[in-house]
């Protein structure tokens, strides 16, 4: 039995986007080629908006992606693919040149800051260097949990998942799932360590936190 173009990209199986010859999947690849220009088009506009104007900024992200609250903020020199297939939660921040390749799905949850640099990517070849040769595709949605720190310079590859409120260390690369509330590091990218209770008293290496300060009592 055929499986269909969109039946495979939904199920992660390999698949090619050009050169089908059922019309259903024709048009799908029409589509398809139709939504990437769209994506740039509308990122080109957000890249070159005044940094003020952030009704207009918030506009063009809400009519591209495929969730949008008013509380999303995306520093300028961000990529994507499609946007449709990204969904942002509350309070989402990224910084400078954020990528995402969202063929397959992204999902971020709240409060979650990315840094600058960092590359979110669904879609991944074959290893079988005549399937490349082939241009074969496959597609793994992503999921990133709640108050998530994603450090610059990091790579978050097909198919993988993070618990919230996990650090993702900077330049790392995250090959596999991460559990909530550890600090992951490396290439390939591995737990460190839980964050705990000393992460309250200190915020970095040996400085100690400003308690009333940091509890907003003195704001």
């Amino acid at each position: 039995m055929k499986i269909s173009l969109e039946e495979r990209i939904k199920k992660g199986m390999i698949f090619y986007e050009h050169g089908h010859k059922d019309p259903v999947d024709q048009a799908l690849e029409v589509e398809l080629e139709r939504q990437r220009i769209h994506c740039k088009e509308v990122l080109f506009d957000y890249n070159n908006t005044r940094p003020g104007d952030r009704a207009t900024r918030l506009s063009l992200l809400k009519g591209l992606l495929g969730h949008c609250t008013d509380n999303v903020y995306i520093e300028d020199g961000v990529r994507m693919a499609y946007g449709n297939h990204v969904y942002l939660e509350d309070h989402f921040y990224a910084n400078f040149n954020l990528c995402i390749v969202d063929d397959g799905e992204v999902h971020i949850g709240d409060k979650t800051m990315i840094g600058p640099m960092v590359t979110i990517c669904t879609t991944g070849h074959p290893a079988y260097p005549l399937y490349r040769e082939m241009v074969a595709h496959y597609s793994l949605p992503i999921h990133i949990g709640k108050n998530v720190w994603i450090g610059s310079n990091a790579v978050i590859l097909p198919g993988v998942t993070i618990g919230d409120n996990s650090i993702i260390g900077a330049g790392s690369v995250v090959t596999k799932d991460i559990p909530a509330n550890v600090v992951a590091v490396g290439n390939p990218c591995r737990v460190m360590r839980e964050i705990g209770e000393r992460d309250r008293e200190y915020y970095f290496r040996d400085m100690k936190v400003d308690f009333p300060y940091t509890l907003r009592e003195e704001c």
